[in-house]
């Protein structure tokens, strides 16, 4: 009787257990279905796009086919059953009005090849039969030579790696072999790295300037605290083009700093303080400086006052005790302030845009003139993917020092 009495309890807590998850399960998920749509659904477009392009391979299949029925060798310019191949899919091509979007993506791959692809379009209606090796070699010498065959087999297939090899500075060559970009087009590992620094560069300024201000609200009366955390959360109800904009008012030439200096005595001619590095770590660090706050303050006011104290009482010296006692117990408020920071300065993008100069303009500008104005939406994946990748790494990095939140010291 006994048994059957707790074999009965048993299976109603389960089913009292297993209610609670559903309940559970249903109240967050509008949530999962909001994070789903804004967040991962984009996510995963963005990485497929990085990885997939399927222009060519939808544009010149018979083109493709024939290059592979020939498997002739990179370094020879294809028979005429490959020419009239590519007769037909450019007919095709030019009916359907996708001969643009064709040139374009050979284009990307090697700069001049629309404009021979497009005089080779422009010309095809003028011929009905072969041979067509002549015909394409007068519309454009190129195509006598092997070069641009190389390219098209290149993009043979919808799913490749050429967009994150141009991410990182190299590309395919036309025999097939990879090889790092020519000078003038070496850029994106630079703006990597530019990236990091000023992200780098904002994260210790908000931290040499954080600190101190959370060391002083944790230490004030609850009161005081409080009103002056309203100054800290301010920014929060301006909007980030307005903050941006008003640097750009105070730091120009006729800006209140310059004016300042010079009304003081302290400068001759105005600094440039604008469109420059400087601008830009200055108004980034405005903007994110409460993400440092917060986390610090947070932290700060849970730290007993008793601690410094007792090592005081101890024989430590004020600086010691600092060091020592209460800078240790800070630590995970520092290091998620400074996280936080440096994630969201990596992303950043309008106010480099606006306060910083041409060398000064971090990775999400050329990601946005990717997708706006080159149109090169699987380049501009391939950049995001590789940010991502490093933020997460960053994350994984930071997750793997700590242990519940509490940064593990010693």
């Amino acid at each position: 009787m006994v048994t059957n009495s707790a074999a009965d309890l048993g299976r109603r807590l389960r089913k009292a257990e297993w209610r609670g998850r559903v309940r559970a399960y249903a109240l967050i998920a509008p949530l999962f279905v909001f994070v789903a749509l804004s967040f991962l659904l984009p996510l995963g477009s963005v990485l497929f796009n990085s990885l997939h392009d399927p222009v060519v391979p939808e544009g010149l299949p018979r083109t493709l086919s024939a290059l592979a029925d020939w498997g002739g060798d990179r370094s020879q310019v294809p028979p005429e059953p490959v020419f009239a191949a590519l007769a037909d899919d450019l007919k095709k091509a030019v009916q359907a009005e996708k001969a643009g979007s064709i040139a374009n993506r050979l284009n990307i791959e090697e700069i001049g090849l629309r404009t021979v692809f497009m005089r080779a379009a422009r010309r095809i209606g003028e011929q009905e039969t072969g041979p067509w090796a002549p015909f394409f070699e007068a519309a454009d010498p190129a195509w006598a030579k092997p070069g641009i065959w190389g390219t098209i087999r290149n993009l043979e297939s919808s799913q490749h790696k050429l967009f994150f090899l141009a991410a990182t500075d190299l590309k395919r060559q036309q025999d097939g072999s990879v090889a790092r970009q020519s000078e003038d087009r070496r850029i994106h590992i630079t703006i990597y790295l530019r990236t990091l620094g000023v992200a780098l560069s904002v994260t210790l300024m908000c931290i040499l300037l954080g600190f101190p201000l959370a060391y002083w609200l944790a230490h004030l009366r609850d009161k005081t605290a409080n009103l002056l955390l309203i100054l800290v959360l301010l920014p929060f109800w301006t909007s980030l083009l307005v903050r941006t904009t008003a640097w750009v008012v105070v730091l120009q030439k006729e800006g209140v700093v310059n004016a300042l200096l010079q009304s003081l005595g302290i400068i001759a001619e105005p600094l440039p303080l604008i469109f420059n590095r400087f601008g830009v770590v200055v108004a980034m660090t405005h903007i994110l400086l409460p993400f440092t706050i917060l986390p610090l303050y947070s932290v700060m006011r849970q730290i007993p006052p008793s601690y410094v104290r007792a090592a005081r009482s101890l024989g430590a010296s004020p600086s010691l005790a600092f060091w020592r006692v209460y800078l240790p117990q800070c630590v995970p408020g520092l290091s998620a302030g400074a996280l936080l920071v440096f994630i969201l300065a990596l992303g950043y993008y309008i106010t480099p845009a606006l306060v910083g100069g041409a060398t000064d303009q971090m990775i999400s500008y050329f990601i946005a003139d990717n997708i706006g104005r080159s149109l090169n939406w699987g380049l501009a994946s391939a950049l995001s993917a590789i940010l991502l990748a490093a933020v997460l790494a960053l994350y994984w990095a930071y997750d793997r020092i700590t242990v519940l939140g509490k940064v593990r010291i010693g």
